[in-house]
């Protein structure tokens, strides 16, 4: 698998990376055994990059990850960069109560998950959003001094805007930004890629097939788990979805007249963008892990470019990427 540097500060990553929070959280049920066999996958594949929150399942999925770990190969195990979110604070009962980054909390967010994932360093460590309380500046100054003892190997930022991010640069070296980004959700393209690019800022994007809405998989009939994010995401309700899902459709004529699947095809899209970006794939199983990892060799040509943004143009999407609370909340958006 070819690598690119994430960021001009970053390490060499594989050219994807994998998505671990659904093997969590948000998603419904999943199963821990092949869960793990998937992180075993795509180690031997040569995927290098693992991404987590401490919050995905309050610390499951950073146990999850750091078993993976453990129960891999020494040489696949020592090849592995995980990235961790930090910040989102949760109750008991699950429910979402605001984001911490002050000094303080950042640290000792840091020293449960070095426990948890049974490493003796994070390689990127994130807030994963911007507490409005908190300045970047004293957030990113904290995992900066991080860095300096060893605990942190680089510094990203996650769903912040353009004038956090020059801040944040302004403070520490930041190796990426971590944001969702898909054919459906180009929001970034305006202001926030071209200041990434300027400042030598890597892109990880998340949420390169819409949470499976343009994986070509999702149909209108499915039934959601009540634990399903999807089942109260605006863009799975209603007409949305039925107008979302035609544009799956449009793609989906394209991908079989290239004969790949349309998840290979909106994954290969993104790779498209350039090579500061590095897709995160959320696969929960090795099926899917393996279509996946079939859009590096998806090759797309001017033409294949123009009928994509033909099929699918800028802001065809109906309905927000997230609940409005929490759109309000986002300072990506601002």
């Amino acid at each position: 698998m070819r690598t690119l540097q994430l960021g001009t500060t970053g390490p060499q990553v594989s050219a994807v990376g994998l998505g671990c929070m659904g093997m969590s959280a948000l998603y419904g049920d999943a199963d821990r055994a092949e869960s793990i066999a998937t992180i075993h996958a795509a180690l031997e594949a040569g995927v290098t990059l693992l991404d987590t929150g401490d919050f995905y399942a309050m610390g499951h999925n950073e146990m999850l990850i750091g078993e993976a770990l453990r129960s891999a190969p020494a040489a696949r195990r020592e090849q592995a960069l995980v990235s961790v979110k930090f910040g989102a604070l949760r109750d008991p009962d699950g429910n979402w109560s605001g984001h911490d980054g002050r000094p303080a909390a950042v640290k000792n967010f840091a020293a449960y998950s070095l426990q948890r994932l049974g490493v003796d360093h994070i390689d990127v460590y994130r807030i994963a959003r911007l507490d409005p309380d908190v300045p970047i500046e004293e957030t990113v100054g904290a995992i900066a001094e991080l860095v300096e003892k060893g605990h942190v190997r680089h510094i990203g930022l996650s769903e912040v805007g353009a004038d956090t991010i020059r801040r944040a640069a302004a403070t520490a070296p930041i190796t990426d930004l971590q944001i969702e980004y898909s054919l459906i959700s180009r929001g970034i393209e305006d202001r926030i890629l071209p200041t990434t690019r300027e400042l030598g800022i890597g892109i990880t994007a998340y949420g390169v097939l819409s949470r499976g809405l343009i994986s070509g998989h999702f149909t209108r009939d499915r039934k959601l788990a009540a634990n399903d994010f999807r089942s109260f995401s605006p863009r799975f309700q209603g007409e949305n979805l039925d107008h979302n899902l035609g544009l799956v459709d449009a793609l989906r004529k394209i991908a079989e007249q290239k004969g790949v699947s349309v998840a290979q095809l909106a994954i290969a899209w993104v790779l498209s963008r350039g090579g500061d970006i590095v897709p995160l794939v959320g696969a929960r199983t090795r099926e899917r892990l393996s279509e996946a990892l079939g859009a590096l060799d998806v090759t797309l040509d001017e033409a294949d470019l123009a009928a994509i943004e033909s099929a699918v143009p800028a802001d065809a999407a109906a309905g927000a990427r997230y609940p409005e609370m929490q759109m309000t909340h986002l300072d990506s958006e601002r």
